[in-house]
């Protein structure tokens, strides 16, 4: 590895090249910011993530002609720019992606990447995020480090040598970090329903928001429950804290709590630094379904946009306008149903906006896509109460979901449903 200035780091990346970039919190903002200032001089330079924190300057309306995103998950900063047409989205699931580098089907020209300092040994972590950037390092013609003194030292299968980074860039910029979203009445109503199925010795798969922080509230009565999941946030921090989350029952991987990436408080890239009980790992293994199925009582907690009647689960558009992304969503609903008593959880609040339209829906709207389809599909909760899809039929399947619908909204839902001969 050469020390380099930022521009220095970017100046060999050319037109028509693919780059591949850290991911979430661990967004490379320098190298990113070195790399827009040199857009004059490039074109279709094409740029490779999952969503990243931070104000994403290449994803900038003027910046069009010079890069073009390639979304792997559509994250806030670049919902406009995808549905604008400046930007793509490629539907993958998370566990995949490592595959797709490998086989060359994303081909990457070069990393940019946020990595730890080196230790004695000369092994730089990647800290907050790894998901599919061993792959990517292995595959790269160039390697392109900020090498962060800011960045915790996470352990597990996160680390690189220098010897395979080419160029690298001393920064010390803390990994973003964000707030934990609002629990209200609703929430707490749907995590109690959550918490009920969820039995002690459980091992958890918890995504962003506050459904997973009023399930973590509602769990702490449980014992000994471990933590699989591809996105840890502050709420496992928590759980582990009041002693709720052990790992002592885990099938594999034991009192370690292992994830693929991290996004939450700097209070929990605190708690991440040189922990032991923290093992960050590919997303090929995270999200692996063979690995998933392998926890006993394996309990995957996801959420959705919309239900359609059927059991069809919206999760990456509203509608045709692209929101999110399939993830890892797939991976461990399909995952967690086959455990031998896994539960795969779909929950979401029974309504969005001012409460008047429902998220329970007789058909997903023109347009919309589904990430989890309706034989995968397995428990459902909103704040009104559980339906339970698997080996239901369609006219069970659409009974159940009026019964957790709003209830100002469940007439029209049974008009339409007989309408459609569902019921």
């Amino acid at each position: 590895m050469r020390i380099v200035t930022a521009a220095e780091a970017v100046a060999g990346i050319r037109s028509g090249e693919q780059l591949y970039v850290h991911s979430a919190a661990a967004a490379p903002s320098v190298l990113l910011d070195a790399l827009v200032a040199r857009a004059s001089e490039l074109s279709d330079v094409r740029i490779l993530h999952f969503h990243i924190e931070g104000p994403g300057p290449h994803l900038a309306p003027e910046m069009a002609p010079h890069f073009r995103h390639r979304a792997l998950f559509i994250g806030p900063n670049a919902r406009k720019a995808v549905n604008e047409g400046r930007a793509e989205y490629i539907p993958a699931f998370l566990s995949d992606v490592g595959t797709l580098i490998r086989r060359g089907v994303l081909p990457i020209d070069a990393v940019l990447v946020n990595v730890s300092p080196p230790d004695k040994h000369g092994f730089c972590s990647l800290g907050t995020s790894v998901i599919a950037m061993p792959c990517a390092i292995r595959h790269a013609k160039m390697v392109i480090a900020q090498v962060n003194s800011a960045m915790p030292r996470t352990l597990g299968d996160s680390f690189v040598h220098v010897d395979d980074i080419d160029l690298g860039v001393e920064v010390d910029q803390p990994p973003y970090a964000t707030a934990p979203a609002p629990v209200g009445d609703v929430e707490r109503r749907i995590g109690e329903f959550v918490a009920d199925l969820v039995p002690d010795g459980a091992t958890l798969q918890l995504g962003i928001g506050a459904i997973p922080g009023a399930v973590a509230a509602a769990l702490a009565g449980k014992r000994d429950l471990g933590v699989h999941t591809e996105m840890m946030t502050d709420v496992v921090r928590e759980m582990v804290e009041a002693g709720v989350v052990t790992g002592r029952a885990k099938e594999i991987n034991p009192n370690r709590v292992v994830a693929t990436f991290m996004l939450g408080s700097q209070r929990l890239y605190d708690w991440a630094h040189d922990n032991p009980m923290v093992e960050m790992r590919p997303a090929d293994y995270t999200n692996d379904t063979a690995v998933i199925r392998r926890f006993k009582k394996m309990v995957a907690i996801n959420s959705a946009i919309e239900i359609d009647l059927t059991g069809q689960v919206c999760a990456d558009s509203i509608g045709a306008r692209l929101y999110s992304g399939v993830g890892g969503q797939m991976d461990f609903i399909r995952g967690a149903a086959l455990a031998d008593e896994g539960r795969a959880i779909i929950a979401l609040p029974a309504t969005a906006g001012d409460g008047s339209v429902s998220r329970i829906v007789p058909f997903l709207r023109e347009g919309a896509g589904v990430v989890t389809t309706r034989a995968h599909v397995e428990t459902i909760i909103t704040e009104y109460g559980v339906a339970e899809m698997h080996g239901r039929s369609i006219p069970e399947r659409a009974r159940q979901l009026i019964a957790i619908a709003h209830p100002a909204l469940r007439a029209g839902l049974e008009e339409e449903a007989r309408r459609a001969h569902y019921i």
